[in-house]
């Protein structure tokens, strides 16, 4: 049976030499695609607090992702790949540009459907997809749907990685209609 990510991206990093793990690091920290990793997250941290603060801000798929995406970069593919195997092939979820996809082919559905708009709005607010401004002017909104369309004409035409921020907070917020919705397809 497969491990679940998280456990296998902690063994990995459990596995790492220290100068290895120094790199992952550095590396995590030099990531240009938001959402931005901060340095009190990492910095003088065990290999398990690096493990809870990649699912935490990625999601475990997301972490996934960018664990075998680091190890790659920093000439670990051999722990890369053994991450891989340990997960069950797990990496292969959809890819960011499935996601941006996923977000807007069913545009018009999450629009109606999503209920769940204000953990979505704070995660977005923590991620840098939405600044202190446009999340008060969000907020004020009366109407769900009214604070998804403004979503939808701002922040989230930005770039695919804003799109893939949002498809992730999608799957931990509304996990349910975004498995409905994945299922149409």
């Amino acid at each position: 049976m497969a491990k679940t990510i998280k456990s296998a991206v902690s063994d990995t990093l459990d596995d790492l030499t220290k100068v290895d793990f120094e790199k992952f690091c550095h590396q995590l920290l030099d990531r240009r695609e938001p959402p931005r990793v901060k340095r009190n997250k990492v910095e003088d941290k065990s290999r398990l607090q690096v493990t809870d603060a990649l699912v935490s801000i990625f999601t475990e798929e997301g972490a996934l992702r960018v664990t075998l995406e680091i190890l790659k970069q920093i000439g670990c593919s051999e722990e890369a790949k053994e991450l891989e195997e340990a997960t069950g092939g797990n990496s292969s979820k959809p890819a960011p540009t499935d996601d941006k996809n996923f977000v807007d082919k069913h545009r018009v559905e999450l629009t109606k459907r999503v209920s769940n708009i204000a953990p979505i709005l704070d995660e977005l607010l923590d991620n840098e997809v939405i600044d202190q401004e446009t999340y008060t002017r969000i907020r004020a909104l009366s109407t769900t749907q009214d604070k998804m369309r403004e979503l939808y004409s701002g922040p989230l035409q930005a770039t695919a990685a804003c799109k893939k921020i949002f498809y992730d907070i999608l799957l931990k917020n509304e996990k349910f209609l975004v498995k409905e919705l994945s299922e149409k397809d």
